[in-house]
Protein backbone atom coordinates (compact mmCIF):
# COMPACT_ATOMS: atom_id res chain seq x y z
CA UNK A 1 0.00 0.00 0.00
CA UNK A 2 1.93 3.18 -1.16
CA UNK A 3 0.20 6.56 0.08
CA UNK A 4 0.45 9.23 -1.65
CA UNK A 5 -0.81 12.54 -0.81
CA UNK A 6 -3.06 15.56 -2.28
CA UNK A 7 -3.37 18.13 0.23
CA UNK A 8 -3.28 21.29 -1.05
CA UNK A 9 -2.81 23.41 1.70
CA UNK A 10 -3.88 26.72 3.08
CA UNK A 11 -3.66 30.72 2.59
CA UNK A 12 0.23 31.61 2.54
CA UNK A 13 0.25 34.31 5.22
CA UNK A 14 3.89 35.44 4.94
CA UNK A 15 5.88 37.56 2.08
CA UNK A 16 8.61 40.30 1.71
CA UNK A 17 6.09 42.68 0.59
CA UNK A 18 4.83 42.54 4.19
CA UNK A 19 2.60 45.51 4.91
CA UNK A 20 0.34 45.43 2.23
CA UNK A 21 0.43 41.11 2.03
CA UNK A 22 -0.27 41.55 5.85
CA UNK A 23 -3.62 43.95 5.16
CA UNK A 24 -4.60 41.27 2.31
CA UNK A 25 -4.44 38.17 4.92
CA UNK A 26 -6.21 40.12 7.48
CA UNK A 27 -9.07 40.72 4.80
CA UNK A 28 -8.92 37.16 4.30
CA UNK A 29 -8.66 36.23 7.44
CA UNK A 30 -12.19 38.43 8.09
CA UNK A 31 -13.92 37.17 5.12
CA UNK A 32 -13.44 39.98 3.22
CA UNK A 33 -12.31 37.96 -0.07
CA UNK A 34 -13.15 40.07 -2.74
CA UNK A 35 -10.84 42.91 -0.74
CA UNK A 36 -8.28 40.01 0.11
CA UNK A 37 -8.37 39.28 -3.98
CA UNK A 38 -8.05 42.43 -5.08
CA UNK A 39 -5.31 43.33 -2.31
CA UNK A 40 -3.37 40.34 -2.90
CA UNK A 41 -3.50 40.43 -7.69
CA UNK A 42 -1.56 43.91 -7.25
CA UNK A 43 1.21 41.99 -5.19
CA UNK A 44 1.13 39.21 -7.59
CA UNK A 45 1.50 41.58 -10.63
CA UNK A 46 4.11 42.58 -9.34
CA UNK A 47 5.96 39.69 -8.60
CA UNK A 48 5.23 38.17 -5.43
CA UNK A 49 5.52 34.41 -5.95
CA UNK A 50 3.22 34.23 -2.28
CA UNK A 51 0.36 36.73 -3.32
CA UNK A 52 0.32 35.11 -6.63
CA UNK A 53 -0.25 31.63 -4.80
CA UNK A 54 -3.24 33.24 -3.04
CA UNK A 55 -4.53 34.50 -5.86
CA UNK A 56 -4.57 31.06 -7.38
CA UNK A 57 -6.05 29.55 -3.78
CA UNK A 58 -8.65 31.58 -3.79
CA UNK A 59 -9.65 31.01 -7.55
CA UNK A 60 -9.45 27.34 -7.07
CA UNK A 61 -11.65 27.76 -3.99
CA UNK A 62 -13.91 29.94 -4.93
CA UNK A 63 -13.61 32.35 -2.18
CA UNK A 64 -16.00 35.41 -3.22
CA UNK A 65 -15.07 34.64 -6.78
CA UNK A 66 -16.65 31.76 -9.27
CA UNK A 67 -14.23 28.95 -9.19
CA UNK A 68 -11.96 28.82 -11.73
CA UNK A 69 -9.91 26.46 -12.32
CA UNK A 70 -7.69 27.91 -15.51
CA UNK A 71 -7.21 31.18 -13.76
CA UNK A 72 -5.85 29.07 -10.43
CA UNK A 73 -3.48 27.00 -12.63
CA UNK A 74 -2.46 30.43 -14.53
CA UNK A 75 -1.48 31.51 -11.13
CA UNK A 76 0.03 29.27 -9.80
CA UNK A 77 2.27 28.41 -13.05
CA UNK A 78 3.44 31.97 -12.44
CA UNK A 79 4.16 31.82 -8.69
CA UNK A 80 6.06 28.03 -9.41
CA UNK A 81 8.17 29.78 -12.12
CA UNK A 82 8.35 32.91 -8.87
CA UNK A 83 10.08 30.56 -7.12
CA UNK A 84 7.09 29.11 -4.56
CA UNK A 85 7.47 24.72 -4.29
CA UNK A 86 4.08 25.16 -2.37
CA UNK A 87 2.44 26.77 -5.93
CA UNK A 88 4.20 23.80 -7.82
CA UNK A 89 3.18 20.84 -5.47
CA UNK A 90 -0.68 22.00 -6.21
CA UNK A 91 0.12 22.19 -10.25
CA UNK A 92 1.10 18.51 -9.63
CA UNK A 93 -2.07 17.95 -7.55
CA UNK A 94 -4.22 19.33 -10.13
CA UNK A 95 -2.38 17.55 -13.08
CA UNK A 96 -2.27 13.98 -11.36
CA UNK A 97 -6.17 13.88 -10.84
CA UNK A 98 -7.16 15.17 -14.35
CA UNK A 99 -8.66 12.91 -16.34
CA UNK A 100 -7.58 10.58 -19.18
CA UNK A 101 -8.63 12.83 -21.65
CA UNK A 102 -6.21 15.39 -21.02
CA UNK A 103 -2.92 14.04 -22.61
CA UNK A 104 0.01 14.12 -20.93
CA UNK A 105 -1.62 14.75 -17.58
CA UNK A 106 0.78 12.61 -15.76
CA UNK A 107 4.09 14.05 -17.71
CA UNK A 108 3.01 17.66 -16.66
CA UNK A 109 2.02 16.26 -12.62
CA UNK A 110 5.97 14.84 -12.46
CA UNK A 111 7.24 18.08 -14.19
CA UNK A 112 5.86 20.14 -11.01
CA UNK A 113 6.03 17.30 -8.38
CA UNK A 114 9.83 16.99 -9.31
CA UNK A 115 10.38 21.38 -9.22
CA UNK A 116 8.59 20.77 -5.87
CA UNK A 117 10.63 18.57 -4.68
CA UNK A 118 13.41 20.34 -5.55
CA UNK A 119 12.31 23.47 -3.38
CA UNK A 120 12.08 20.78 -0.43
CA UNK A 121 8.34 20.02 -0.48
CA UNK A 122 8.46 16.66 0.86
CA UNK A 123 4.85 16.02 -0.02
CA UNK A 124 5.70 16.28 -3.67
CA UNK A 125 8.86 14.00 -3.32
CA UNK A 126 6.53 11.21 -1.79
CA UNK A 127 4.02 11.72 -4.66
CA UNK A 128 6.97 11.87 -7.20
CA UNK A 129 8.18 8.79 -6.20
CA UNK A 130 4.41 6.77 -5.72
CA UNK A 131 4.61 7.43 -9.90
CA UNK A 132 8.03 6.11 -10.50
CA UNK A 133 6.96 3.57 -8.06
CA UNK A 134 3.41 2.96 -10.60
CA UNK A 135 5.09 3.54 -13.96
CA UNK A 136 2.75 6.84 -14.31
CA UNK A 137 3.88 9.50 -16.68
CA UNK A 138 8.02 8.38 -16.12
CA UNK A 139 9.24 4.82 -16.80
CA UNK A 140 8.87 2.64 -13.37
CA UNK A 141 11.61 2.44 -11.44
CA UNK A 142 11.98 0.97 -8.18
CA UNK A 143 15.38 2.63 -7.83
CA UNK A 144 14.02 6.00 -8.42
CA UNK A 145 10.88 5.41 -6.43
CA UNK A 146 13.01 4.39 -3.19
CA UNK A 147 15.26 7.48 -3.49
CA UNK A 148 12.15 10.00 -3.60
CA UNK A 149 10.67 8.36 -0.49
CA UNK A 150 13.57 8.41 1.48
CA UNK A 151 14.16 12.39 0.60
CA UNK A 152 10.32 12.92 1.94
CA UNK A 153 11.02 10.53 4.85
CA UNK A 154 14.34 12.43 6.09
CA UNK A 155 12.06 15.56 6.44
CA UNK A 156 9.65 13.68 8.21
CA UNK A 157 7.07 12.87 6.27
CA UNK A 158 5.48 9.37 8.06
CA UNK A 159 3.81 8.64 4.60
CA UNK A 160 7.08 8.51 3.16
CA UNK A 161 8.50 6.74 6.57
CA UNK A 162 6.06 3.65 5.82
CA UNK A 163 6.64 3.79 1.76
CA UNK A 164 10.43 3.54 2.70
CA UNK A 165 9.84 0.72 5.20
CA UNK A 166 7.44 -1.01 2.78
CA UNK A 167 10.35 -1.11 -0.18
CA UNK A 168 13.11 -2.03 2.15
CA UNK A 169 10.85 -4.94 3.64
CA UNK A 170 9.32 -6.41 0.39
CA UNK A 171 10.11 -4.03 -2.64
CA UNK A 172 10.96 -5.59 -6.08
CA UNK A 173 14.46 -4.28 -7.97
CA UNK A 174 15.35 -2.90 -4.81
CA UNK A 175 18.09 -4.13 -2.20
CA UNK A 176 15.75 -5.58 0.87
CA UNK A 177 17.03 -4.31 4.36
CA UNK A 178 14.79 -5.89 7.05
CA UNK A 179 16.31 -3.84 9.76
CA UNK A 180 15.93 -0.33 7.69
CA UNK A 181 12.24 -1.53 7.21
CA UNK A 182 11.97 -1.50 10.74
CA UNK A 183 13.64 1.22 11.86
CA UNK A 184 11.06 2.78 9.16
CA UNK A 185 7.91 1.50 10.33
CA UNK A 186 8.97 2.42 13.65
CA UNK A 187 9.77 6.24 12.78
CA UNK A 188 6.00 6.14 10.93
CA UNK A 189 4.40 4.32 14.01
CA UNK A 190 5.65 6.73 16.48
CA UNK A 191 4.92 9.33 14.44
CA UNK A 192 0.87 8.36 14.58
CA UNK A 193 1.15 6.23 11.22
CA UNK A 194 -1.28 3.44 13.00
CA UNK A 195 -0.88 1.34 9.98
CA UNK A 196 2.46 1.03 10.35
CA UNK A 197 2.03 -1.56 13.34
CA UNK A 198 0.46 -4.00 11.15
CA UNK A 199 3.11 -4.22 9.02
CA UNK A 200 5.31 -4.47 11.85
CA UNK A 201 3.61 -7.38 12.92
CA UNK A 202 4.35 -9.09 9.97
CA UNK A 203 8.04 -7.91 9.24
CA UNK A 204 8.29 -9.71 13.12
CA UNK A 205 6.76 -12.75 12.11
CA UNK A 206 8.58 -13.39 9.24
CA UNK A 207 12.13 -12.13 10.48
CA UNK A 208 11.57 -12.38 14.65
CA UNK A 209 15.59 -11.73 14.63
CA UNK A 210 14.55 -7.97 13.75
CA UNK A 211 13.07 -6.78 16.12
CA UNK A 212 14.38 -8.42 19.51
CA UNK A 213 16.30 -5.09 19.84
Amino acid sequence: MILKQFVVLAILAVSAWSSDFDRAVAEYNKGNFVQALNAFYVLAKEGDAEAQYNVALIYANGKGVKQDMSQAMEWYEKAAKSGSGEAAYNLGVIYYNMDESHPQHYERAERWYALAAEKGVDRAANNLAAMYLEGKGVEQNNIRALEYFKQAAEKGNVNAQLNVALLYAWGEGVPNDKMKAYKNFKKALTSGKSEASHYLDKLCTESAWVCKN
